[in-house]
């Protein structure tokens, strides 16, 4: 990923990603996005971008390995978060979904990710501590509560499940308050322009819209420039 087009996929939502990667492609049909309604702890920051790290957390019930196996992982999975190179996002399932009552994330945990150079979180579990969460770290989430049950560590760097989209480590994710996205590999070196395309055909319609004596007329006209401008 060029720096450029990090720039660029920061500074677009995801549903405009969405769009860019069906131009890419040539075609309608790409799926690898999460489905459902999800909650953003700051939906008027940024997107967030990133290569995944993943794991895998539980809390309803308390881990039943020894205390010194679960310290072990734990600081594991921290050093497995805090590796370079970036930019980077943590991609971690709650394996209590739907039934998820842990936060994971709050005020201490997004400090510490934040601090190790991560872009934030995506996640199908709880997050808390809402007011508190340090300021260009979102976290995309499943739900919101009060507790962190016996929330633990139970696997790292491993493909995770959010919300219907298979994340392996390493993928490409682009998520803000919409949902999240994996970008295809093969088309990465192409998305830059595709967006770039994208958003120039989008302004032919969205120009002639906020005219103020737009009609049909002028709508039909702006539609047929809009599909030689797709061409």
């Amino acid at each position: 990923m060029t720096p450029s087009l990090l720039s660029l996929l920061r500074k677009v939502d995801t549903p405009t990603v969405c769009n860019a990667i069906e131009v890419a492609q040539g075609q309608r049909g790409f799926n690898r996005f999460t489905r459902g309604t999800m909650l953003c702890s700051a939906p008027e920051e940024p997107a967030i971008v990133g290569y995944a790290r993943t794991a895998k957390i539980a809390a309803v019930h308390p881990p039943n390995e020894p205390p010194e196996v679960i310290r072990t992982r734990r600081m594991a999975y921290y050093k497995y978060m805090a590796e370079p190179p970036g930019p980077s996002i943590a991609v971690v399932e709650d394996t209590d979904y739907p039934e998820c009552v842990g936060a994971y994330w709050g005020e201490i945990n997004t400090t510490v990710h934040k601090g190790f150079g991560m872009s934030g979180v995506l996640t199908n579990g709880v997050m808390r501590d809402l007011g508190d969460m340090p300021k260009g770290f979102p976290v995309i989430a499943g739900s919101v509560g009060p507790s962190h049950g016996f929330v633990h560590v139970r696997e790292i760097d491993t493909p995770v499940s959010i919300f219907g989209l298979e994340v392996c480590p390493g993928d490409l994710v682009h998520a803000d308050r919409h949902g999240a996205l994996v970008v295809p590999e093969d088309i990465i070196d192409q998305l830059e322009a595709a967006i770039q395309n994208l958003l120039s055909t989008e302004r032919i319609i969205l120009d002639a819209a906020r005219q103020p004596r737009f009609d049909f007329e002028a709508f039909e006209t702006a539609w047929s420039a809009f599909e030689k401008a797709r061409v």
